[in-house]
């Protein structure tokens, strides 16, 4: 199992450099930025930044879009920072949530998303690109060669089949093991259907943490639900509420969501809180004692899981940090 942490651009770059720090220390392996450029500042100077202040951490967009930048200034920034870093940029992409909703426009395609992935990929292993309507292709001469590992973010079934066809990983917003376990298993499942080899396929479970008193800890993480069910909502329109191609443990906690806050998207104060239980915060985090922590990674490990992805959104990033490394991830080396 691996572990990893998620900022968000509001975080001051002194408090930035000290908790990614720390994390490392801790043992952990993985530092994700939101990749969301109007509600957030820009993540990939904030990548560079820490990548300074590590040696062995990985770093990437959790997760960047096809359609905010062209793609070879994409391509450009994934190369740069993987060089500067010796290789260590991942990329994880999806169809664009914040980003493009918060500017009235809708997200792109899972084609779009899988042909992204493919050409920036190539793009930054130094080939000669062609894509969209450029009329010239494109070659970085500077380029090293790095092979950028990739993950694509999921939840519907077209998308879970993409993930497994098309990317190293899988990215899940939750850490209910039910729900990765069937998650995981269909991008498996499409991914051999293509011939591919599976057997080192990547899945992130990707959830707030939180230590202590499980009343204060489902206050502070209950944004994250929310957070999630706007995904839901998308689903729930294009499958049905009641489609047997989506789990009813994931869809019916939605039934009484009346909107969501794109500039509140992730955070604790988001107006569209109401329809959020207790359960539901429990079964999508990781809360309570070191130990239920632990137990609560064992059975997502056995669930397929190989990477446990804390959004440090909640508040008490120092004492998380620390308690996973002092107790959690110990138990898993």
């Amino acid at each position: 199992m691996e572990f990893g942490i998620t900022f968000k651009g509001f975080v001051e770059p002194e408090r930035a450099r000290y908790l990614v720090r720390a994390a490392e220390y801790a043992g952990f392996t993985y530092c994700w930025f939101y990749d969301s450029h109007i509600l957030w500042r820009d993540c990939y100077a904030a990548i560079a930044m820490c990548m300074e202040h590590t040696t062995d951490m990985r770093f990437g967009p959790l997760v960047t879009n096809p359609d905010v930048r062209d793609w070879s200034v994409a391509a450009s920034l994934f190369g740069s920072l993987s060089k500067q870093s010796g290789g260590r940029f991942d990329l994880a992409v999806g169809r664009g949530d914040s980003s493009r909703r918060v500017m009235g426009k809708k997200p792109a395609t899972l084609a779009r998303v899988t042909e992204f992935i493919e050409k920036t990929r190539a793009m930054v292993r130094g080939e000669e690109v062609t894509y969209g309507e450029i009329d010239e292709s494109v070659k970085f001469p500077w380029a090293v060669g790095h092979d950028m590992p990739s993950w694509i973010a999921a939840y519907g079934p077209l998308a879970l089949k993409t993930a497994g066809q098309s990317a190293d990983g899988v990215v899940l917003q939750l850490a209910d093991p039910g729900l990765c376990k069937w998650f995981t298993d269909q991008c498996l499942d499409a991914g051999k259907a293509a011939g591919r080899d599976m057997s080192n396929y990547r899945a992130m479970a990707a959830a707030p943490a939180y230590f202590g008193d499980k009343a204060r800890a489902i206050e502070a993480t209950k944004w994250f639900p929310a957070m999630v069910g706007n995904h839901v909502a998308d689903i729930v329109e294009k499958y049905g509420a009641d489609s047997d191609q989506v789990p009813a443990s994931l869809t019916s906690y939605i039934e009484k969501r009346r909107g969501y806050d794109y500039s509140k998207h992730g955070q604790a104060d988001n107006p569209f809180l109401d329809f959020i239980t207790p359960d539901v915060v429990e079964n999508f985090c990781v809360l309570g004692e070191p130990e239920e922590h632990i137990a609560k990674m064992h059975a997502l490990k056995a669930a397929g899981i190989t990477q446990f992805n804390i959004y440090l959104d909640s508040g008490d990033e120092e004492e998380i940090i620390a308690g996973y490394g002092r107790h959690v991830i110990p138990a898993f080396r």
